[in-house]
């Protein structure tokens, strides 16, 4: 394993220093020397290289390398079909470490929790301990990424799903340090809302496993659109990006600047599921693929690519520099 104890040694500081209160844990990023910002994004991915994960991992790796990039997020369902079973589960390194062996991916990863992980032991996710098979890992509920340019705001989105709660069917969801779950859900909407309104970064961009906006098998959380989204538009997030979805997708919203990115194809895909949606559909790829997003104080530049690393669609937005008074 590549070696960055410098990047580890910052983040288990900040780590370190962050209030034990319910606000959200801040942790820190540098950006390059530029000013610029490189990341790679992969959701539903781990099952121990089948299902195409390996290619997929392959081509994470170079462009990963062409990119520069500096880190690379994970939008949950890390770990298939039911999460980890304790923090010896060699399903971590059969799924995570052996797979992402490219020298551009050991960087730093910083996750949210899927669906499917709250199936298994989610407390093993967390913990440090994985951190010290791989000092890459870094999964927590949710929490705040600032750096220089963009703030990235990680939103832990399975407990505001009502079915996971009311009808589990034969699955079992450990809510430990989650239930009850209307104060857990009301007091992280309420941190979020007051951390985006303090953010003063060109850019924010937020994460979540769930979907937003999606045309294909889960199609809109709804839950989401009443109690997330509202937030989100209030201030002016410019990225909503998850996974759930096994495909690649890229909606803009017909109300505001929100741009809703799926990239949940990291391994199994392929569901054949088209549904119609009212904002505006400009890309949609049923397959597996991930996804990149550049960045500089004035230009986000999001590209999508499959399993052999084609590019399958790029997309662009700049803002303009204003002065601070």
């Amino acid at each position: 394993m590549a070696c960055f104890s410098c990047e580890i040694m910052a983040l288990a500081l900040v780590l370190s220093l962050v209030s034990s209160s319910a606000e959200l844990q801040k942790l820190e990023h540098s950006i390059k020397n530029d000013g610029s910002l490189s990341l790679l994004v992969i959701g539903d991915w781990g099952r121990k290289g089948e299902f195409n994960q390996t290619h997929v991992a392959t081509q994470m790796g170079r462009i990963g390398e062409e990119l520069g990039i500096d880190f690379v997020v994970s939008t949950g369902d890390n770990f298939y079909d039911s999460g980890l079973t304790g923090v010896d589960d060699k399903a971590f390194e059969e799924s995570f470490t052996n797979v992402y062996t490219a020298k551009s991916l050991q960087k730093q990863w910083y996750s949210v929790l899927g669906n499917h992980d709250y199936r298994g032991d989610v407390l093993a996710q967390l913990s440090p301990v994985l951190r010290e098979l791989d000092n890459r890992w870094l999964c927590l509920r949710s929490f705040i990424l600032n750096t220089e340019i963009v703030d990235f705001f990680f939103v832990d989105t399975t407990p505001f799903v009502d079915h996971y709660w009311n009808n589990p069917e034969s699955h079992h969801y450990d809510w430990r340090e989650v239930a009850p779950r209307q104060t857990y859900v009301s007091n992280l909407l309420k941190d979020l809302d007051s951390a985006l309104k303090e953010s003063r970064a060109t850019w924010k961009v937020v994460v979540g496993h769930h979907t937003i906006r999606s045309v294909s098998i889960h199609r809109d959380t709804k839950e989401l659109l009443s109690s997330l989204l509202p937030i989100l538009k209030a201030h002016g997030v410019d990225l909503y990006v998850n996974g759930h979805d096994h495909c690649l997708e890229h909606i803009s919203s017909n109300d505001s600047p929100i741009q809703y990115l799926t990239s949940g194809g990291g391994s199994k895909s392929w569901r054949g599921v088209f549904n119609s949606n009212s904002d505006k559909l400009r890309f949609f790829y049923d397959g597996q693929g991930f996804m990149s997003l550049q960045l500089t104080k004035t230009v986000a530049q999001v590209v999508f690519y499959d399993a052999f690393g084609s590019v399958l669609h790029k997309w662009s937005v700049t803002k303009e520099l204003h002065s601070s008074i």
